[in-house]
This record gives C-alpha cells, structure tokens and sequence, in this order.
C-alpha cells in the first residue's frame, strides 16, 4: 500500500510498481490465487481460467467473458500493485495505459459493444492504449440487437465513422475464448471498466494531487462498493450516498461550464461578476457535498461515528375515532390458540371496552398498521421478517407465551432490526434473531423503550441508546454481537436490571461524554450477569488527553489522604461541595464497600463506579474552569457533583477476557 513517507520521497522520475514488474508477473498478478475464487474460475475449459455466459436476452451472440465477480481483494491487488500502485491522481490514464501497454492484445479480439440503446458484435484491430480506446470495425456477419429497429447495418457503420472506429474499452466486453490468451485482455478491460464507472469521480484531479490517491479515493470507495454488493450498509444510507453523488456530479457539471463561459469572456462586465459569484457559491456547495461523500466512503468514520439518521416514519398519532386497536400476529390461527387468546388475554381488554381485533401473518404488517395505544400480539411460531420494525407510536409489542417459542429472524444485512422513536414503547416476551447484519438489533433514538423478558440473539451492536433516549431492560438476554452488547450515548438514561449479556466483543460500551456539548448519562445496573465477553464487562470511550488530566488531579489529591464520608445532615447544611473532596468522598464510599464485600463480582461494581465518578466529576473540573475564564466564578455545585450511576448493586463479572473494566482511549 503507498503510505506517505515513501509517496513522498518518490522522485519525478519515479514508476509505479507495474513499470518494475515484468509483464509476465503483472499477467499472473490479474488472476485469482488458485486455492481461491472457485466460482470464478472455470477448469473444466481448457487454458481458460475465466468463466463465460450469455448475455441475458441475447441467445444470438457469442458467450463473453464472466469478469464482473471479482472478489475484493482481486480488484484491490490489481488497482495497488499492478495499476495505480503509488500515482498521483493526474497520473491516473497514463498509469492504466501504461499497464494495459503490457497484459492487452492489441488486435485479433472480438468484443460486444454495448451501450444504454444497442448492443454490436466488433472486432478489435488496434488499440490506442494513451485514449484508453479501442480501434474496431464490425464483425461478419453483423450482430446487432437494439430497443429500436432503426440500426442497420449501414447506421452503424456511419456511427462507426462518426467516432473514427474508436471505443472506449469500458464499453467493451471481450468474447469468450477458451485457448487463455485473451484471459489478461478480459481481466484489464473490467478493470478499466470497473474503475471509471465506479471509483473514478471528475473531480479527483482537481483534488490534492498526491501520491496517495489509492490510500486516499481507490481504497475507501471500494470498499463501500463491496459493503453495498453484500448488503452491509443501511439502506438509507445508501440512498443518501447515491443522491449525494448525483447532486455533486450536476453541481460539478455547472461549475465547468462556469468556468469556461468565464475563460471566454473578457470583459469586466456586470454579467462577469454576477457568473463569478455564482461560481463561488458552487464550488462552496461542491466542497461541502465531497466532505459528505467522503464521510460515508470512508469506514472508519461511517463505523466509528455511526449513521447519525433517526427514522423517517412520522408517529400516526391517535386514530381518527379514537379507538385502539388489538393486533393478533399468527402464521395460521387453530380453533384451539384462539379459545387460549380469548381465554388469557382477549377477554380482559374485551371486559374493559369494545376492542377491534386484526389478525395477521406477520409482525411486520402489525407493526405498520399500529396507531397510537395499539397493543400486537404475536402467537407462538417462527416468522421470518424483510424490512424494518420502525415503531414512532407508543405501543406494545408482546409474545403469547415463552421467548424461544415466539422468534423473529431478520433478513437482509443493511438495516436496522427494531427502530424505536415512539413517547412510550413496551416489548416483551419475544426472541429476536438477526444474521449478518451492519445495524443493530435494537436502536432508540427517542422517547422510552421498555423490554422485559427477552431474548436478542445479534450479530453486530446489540441495543443503542442514543442521546436523549430511555431504555429500560428486564429479565432479558443478550448474547452474540460483534460489537458491544449494550452502547449508551452521552445524555441518555439506561436502567438495566436483573438480565443476562454475553459472548460479545464487549458486554457494555458507554461512549464518550467528556465535550461541552454533551450531558452525563444516567446509567443504573441492579443484578445483572456479564460474563464470557471477548473483552471488557464495561468499557468507557474517553479522549487520551484525559488521562493527563486525571493525572494532574491524582497529582493534587496527593497531598491530602484524609477521606471523610460526609452524613446526610452534613451534605444537607454543606452550602458548596468542593470538587476534589467529591471524588475522594465517592472513592472513599467504595473503598469501604469494596472491604465489606468479598466477592470479585462486587470488586467489579466498585471498579467501575470508582473509574465512571472520577471520569464525570473530571467533566465538572473542566465545565468550572470554562466558566471561569468567562469570569462567571460561581457555579450550580448541584449540577457540578451530578453522579453518573443511579444505582450499581449486586452484578456479576465472570469470565471476560479483559476484565470487568476498561477503558478505551481515542
């Protein structure tokens, strides 16, 4: 991979690493390793490692190459190594003609060209490897199918002529062959065509010209490529990235042709300046638009600070008449399960008031047609759900008997499972199952979610609780996600009680809320098990520059060993609480309660609490210390000393692999 340091000692005079390798070693360096990529490879074909096939609809032209199933670690060996290795990205063309000057035939092949309108059966007679173009003429005899009947053979011919026989190689797809010989022409053309249609953009010349245009433009964007292809990406997301790719490439359109209507003119008229300013506006928005692109090309940044969308589904409100609706959710409804409903739970809310009843197949159909008070009940059964449980409206979501007996698996890799934005949301009694997917399981961006009695089954993060959210769980089990278990944003509250949460990367992953611009969140934990986790029972996200905070106030507290526990009628006549004698009142707290206990889980309570209050009364330091030199000396002490921890009594850490705590430092 080009990394900085060696781009940028490469001289004028430098070559990529394609120009150092010998043509044979770049023909081998296209194809796939010969333990790897069996569907794309074809060995009952002799000399042909490629597959072919037919173009759908048209039986009456020759199989051509199957070349567009590359894997992603093939096309990213070819664009690093053998292509693009460290170029500039105004080097781009002469690089790729470069490399194609080595592994292309330049005749003897027969391609199809195809287009938006026709496709044309053509051979190749020459190349202009500079123009990234093909010499063609048609093929005998003539194949042609189009969406109009008008392409004759003397149309296209006079086409032909009317582009001085010269293709641009993406619009080319090579004709099978089964000697091998054209293999590396096959290969190069989808490497070309692969490029400019879906990592290229116009403007990348005009961008820092650096030798790390792969590291910086190739690489995350073809990832997202691959991210999209195997359904790891949020499908909205997907559909900001595309509008936003659309919007700039316009806006880019109209800048070029701005700036050449002003390239032009040389007057300095009022009309000049008028274009000029537009053309600042332009490029101002462009800017902006390639800032949004890069965000979401980028991994790292679209993982790390996540997709900041709430759901677009609006909250129904009320219905109309007023009335609140019982959803019944079963596969097939049996005499025997409907005298059951009737018996346990329809005759209670029928003795209360008239109550509609709908009855459905699946959760999901429930789930949208819910207003306002709805209640769903889902009967026992396996429901395999496409889409996602996006509930604005406070109701409740209930299984009519055990979590293992009523699961509802998630298909599709890209979306959340269960999106939550409603006033009041309950959930319970239900097993979630979810496979493969990018999102989590359970994600509340507003309001109050309550489960109780389930069992969430995941694949990446588990539950999210976003800033300004509540989320309550009770006698609930969570296991199995790639990330962690529970993630709880800066100034939400999340009450965890009495449930289960293991075999995740991490059992608990509170983010970091040390910004100005963030609240403290109001965290409690009351007998839960954390246990078998790859890392951490509970980690906090922090920025490293704390840590040299944090040492500057063990620095002062130093002096002064003394902890004095203060009585509630002391607290209660204490005007002002100083900040250093917090921290060390709430050490002291748990240094004595952690002498009272002797069970490691115990320690485990006292280890966090102890980290969680230094951390958040660190924040109280730093909030006093801006207020000061806003010259405000006095402060809300109340608001200064607020605790992060409601309550943290009797939860078990066992057997994580890094501990009960940590920390994470970024």
């Amino acid at each position: 991979m080009a990394d900085g340091p060696r781009a940028m000692a490469a001289q004028p005079g430098r070559r990529g690493r394609a120009d150092a390798e010998e043509p044979a070693a770049a023909e081998r360096g296209l194809f796939q390793d010969e333990d790897s990529c069996s569907d794309c490879s074809n060995h009952d074909k002799p000399g042909s490692n490629l597959q072919s096939f037919v173009p759908e609809g048209k039986t009456h032209f020759p199989e051509i190459f199957q070349t567009s199933q590359l894997l992603f670690y093939e096309r990213f060996r070819a664009y690093q190594d053998y292509i693009l290795a460290d170029c500039k990205a105004s080097e781009v063309r002469e690089f790729t003609a470069e490399f194609l000057e080595k592994v292309l035939e330049p005749s003897g092949w027969r391609a199809v060209w195809h287009t938006n309108v026709f496709e044309v059966l053509v051979e190749v007679t020459d190349v202009d490897f500079a123009a990234l173009k093909a010499v063609v003429r048609l093929a005998d005899p003539y194949l042609c199918e189009s969406q109009v009947s008008s392409f004759t053979l003397e149309c296209m011919n006079e086409l032909l002529d009317l582009k001085e026989h010269r293709l641009p190689l993406q619009e080319l797809w090579v004709v099978f062959d089964d000697s091998g010989v054209f293999d590396q022409t096959a290969l190069a053309v989808e490497h070309v065509r692969f490029f400019y249609q879906n990592i290229w953009r116009s403007w990348d010349e005009e961008e820092e010209d650096e030798y790390d245009y792969f590291v910086r433009c190739v690489e995350p964007r073809l990832r997202l490529h691959y991210d999209i292809l195997e359904d790891r990406v949020p499908s909205g997301l997907i559909v900001d990235y595309h509008n936003l790719l659309s919007q700039c490439e316009e806006s880019y359109r109209k800048f070029l042709n701005l700036r050449s209507s002003l390239s032009n003119c040389n007057s300095d008229s009022e009309q000049e300046n008028i274009s000029m300013v537009e053309g600042l506006k332009l490029y101002s928005e462009i800017e902006q638009l390639k800032q949004k692109l890069k965000l979401i090309e980028n991994p790292l940044l679209r993982y790390v600070f996540g997709y900041q969308k709430n759901s677009n589904i609006q909250a129904k409100g009320i219905r109309p008449n007023g009335q609140k609706v019982m959803h019944v959710v079963s596969s097939t409804m049996m005499t025997g399960l409907l005298r059951s409903l009737l018996r346990d739970r329809l005759s209670q809310e029928l003795c209360k008031e008239e109550t509609e009843i709908q009855f459905h197949s699946d959760p999901l159909s429930a789930i949208n047609a819910c207003y306002e008070g709805d209640t769903v009940i889902v009967c026992p059964g396996h429901y395999m759900v496409h889409g996602t449980f996006a509930i604005a409206d406070s109701i409740d979501l209930e299984g009519y008997g055990l979590p293992d007996d009523i699961v509802i698996e998630k298909r599709g890799k890209g979306d959340t499972f269960v999106d939550c934005t409603g006033v009041d949301i309950k959930i319970s009694g239900i097993k979630f199952i979810q496979h493969d997917a990018v999102e989590g399981i359970l994600i509340i961006h507003r309001g109050k979610t309550t489960l109780e009695n389930c069992v969430l089954q995941c694949e990446t993060t588990g539950v999210t609780v976003r800033t300004s959210a509540e989320f309550l769980m009770k006698n609930s089990d969570l296991y199995g996600a790639k990330g962690a278990g529970i993630e709880i944003y800066p100034g939400s509250k999340c009450t965890l009680s009495d449930n289960g949460i293991h075999h995740c990367k991490e059992g608990i992953l509170i983010k970091d809320f040390l910004d100005e611009h963030y609240d403290i969140p109001k965290i409690s934990m009351v007998n839960n098990v954390i246990h078998n986790n790859e890392g951490y029972g509970v980690v906090l996200v922090k920025p490293t520059i704390f840590s040299d905070l944090q040492e500057n106030v063990q620095d002062e507290t130093e002096e002064n060993r003394a902890l004095k526990v203060p009585t509630s009628e002391e607290a209660d006549t204490a005007e002002r609480i100083d900040l250093e004698e917090l921290i060390q009142c709430a050490t002291g707290k748990m240094e004595l309660y952690a002498r009272s206990s002797l069970s490691e889980q115990v320690e485990g309570n006292c280890e966090i609490v102890n980290e969680l209050v230094a951390v958040s009364t660190q924040k109280g330091q730093m909030k006093k210390k801006r207020l000061s030199e806003l010259g405000i000396t006095q402060a809300d002490d109340k608001l200064m000393s607020q605790e992060m921890f409601v309550s943290i009594v009797g939860n078990q850490f066992k057997w994580n692999g890094k501990g009960s705590f940590g920390t994470f430092l970024f």
